[in-house]
């Protein structure tokens, strides 16, 4: 195991950083210094101090095709010199008509307008608020209760937290959340559970959506569920008029093998939300689709019957450009490729580590693997555990950022089987680490 790097000398970017920025989801008192990046290449970060960084996450699991690629650099640099912004009510630019032709292209039939924004959290609040419009619209305001997973993760915004699972990162903002009905996720074996817990709800007249991460809820600890189970909830929601929101803004652009996670289901969602992926990690956008019948609902003389949504950078066309660059190159073949080696190597890999001694589960779909260890004793998001096992990754010279007691890996789609095996080193070593921090559970 590689030793931790030495602390950083005075006036580096970390101590610069330390003086006047504040990191997401840190706290800043106890955290160490960040790890200053200067530069990527393909699925590594490289430090100030020219150390190495594997990237396993896909920086948060934006990056599909590698840092600083030069097919998008290029796009972007081009788009540069032609027009950075302009703003977009009541205009329009080329690159944004031509991302969402190709988008709709490629999107289950049934979605037929896409709204922009800048991230995913936008990208929710704008399909939540579609849904509360569109029956306010057609004169039935009493609809506004909405459907959630218990553990989902929509995003940090007011709508996008009151539809998430509530928990530590919720709990200040409690009381100024809106109440939403949650059911179990449906994995293995809970199957009729779930869709009897759903029934118990549904047919209710107050009930506008259900909205849900599909096959694969991220940041609760990479849980999977099946497309049938899904396809039914969906099926029992249009039954009553309820519309579907599908949250693609992790699982979308190959992440769970197709290009969307709901090319996987039978029943089509009403609404879409991505980010993430959009861009290939280069720009920070989101956009909502639809249908034709929830955007017709909103033509009207009426101007009051317009959605009074907008962010200044809406449909940027630095983000637009760098999105069409990103969708090409995942359509490519190559890419296609790409994602069906890594998908092979971690069903390989999936073999050998499960069922072994300090496995709990292992769990796999597309281009992710999670690993649940079994330290027997704590494993939230705060304990020693998690913290020990992102370090590490560290030293080993690897990013991964753990979920309590899950480790998972989300590389970008250019990770050589080489690199795979160092990301499949470190799980081993970090099942070694488990199995001794069980002896000593005093430690966890």
């Amino acid at each position: 195991m590689k030793s931790t790097p030495l602390a950083p000398p005075t006036n580096s970017l970390a101590q610069r950083d330390h003086a006047v920025l504040w990191h997401p989801y840190t706290q800043m008192q106890t955290a160490p210094l960040p790890i200053p990046i200067v530069r990527g290449e393909g699925s590594w970060l490289i430090a100030e101090d020219g150390t190495r960084y594997l990237d396993g996450i896909a920086s948060w699991w934006v990056n599909l095709h590698g840092h600083a690629h030069p097919h998008i650099a290029a796009r972007v640099s081009e788009q540069l010199h032609t027009l950075e912004h302009v703003i977009f009510a009541g205009f329009t630019h080329p690159t944004a008509v031509e991302l969402a032709e190709q988008l709709l292209e490629i999107l289950p039939h049934n979605q037929a307008r896409v709204f922009y924004s800048d991230n995913g959290s936008t990208a929710v609040e704008v399909a939540l608020k579609m849904v509360m419009q569109y029956f306010h619209n057609q004169g039935q305001p009493a609809r506004r209760t909405f459907l959630c997973f218990r553990d989902s993760y929509h995003g940090d915004t007011f709508g996008a937290m009151s539809v998430s699972g509530r928990g530590a990162f919720t709990a200040p903002f409690g009381p100024y959340l809106f109440d939403v009905e949650f059911i179990d996720v449906p994995v293995p074996g809970r199957e009729a559970e779930v869709l009897a817990q759903l029934d118990a709800v549904v047919a209710r007249p107050d009930v506008a959506g259900f909205i849900f991460e599909p096959l694969l809820l991220g940041t609760a600890g990479m849980v999977t569920y099946s497309p049938e189970v899904l396809s039914e909830l969906m099926r029992r929601c249009h039954r009553h008029g309820v519309l579907c929101i599908a949250d693609e803004v992790m699982t979308g652009f190959g992440r769970t093998g197709p290009l969307f996670a709901s090319e996987q289901l039978t029943e089509q969602p009403d609404i879409m939300c991505f980010s993430k992926g959009l861009t290939g990690g280069t720009m920070a956008m989101g956009l909502t689709t639809c249908t034709a019948a929830i955007y017709e609902a909103f033509l009207s003389e009426d101007r009051l019957k317009t959605l009074f949504h907008g962010h200044s950078y809406t449909a940027n066309p630095i983000a637009c450009a760098a999105a069409l660059a990103s969708m090409a190159l995942t359509r490519s073949t190559e890419c296609t490729e790409q994602r069906a080696r890594i998908t092979a190597a971690h069903a390989a890999f999936r073999q050998e580590i499960e069922n072994q001694p300090g496995i709990r589960q292992v769990r796999h779909l597309g281009t992710m693997l999670a690993v649940e260890y079994d330290p027997g004793e704590n494993t939230s998001y705060f304990s020693n555990l998690r913290d020990a096992l992102y370090q590490l990754a560290l030293d080993n010279r690897v990013v991964l950022r753990p979920l309590g007691n899950v480790v998972y890996l989300l590389p970008p789609y250019c990770t050589t089987n080489a690199e795979l095996a160092l990301l499949y080193s470190v799980l081993r070593q970090m099942r070694e680490l488990v199995l001794s921090l069980t002896a000593t559970p005093s430690h966890v």
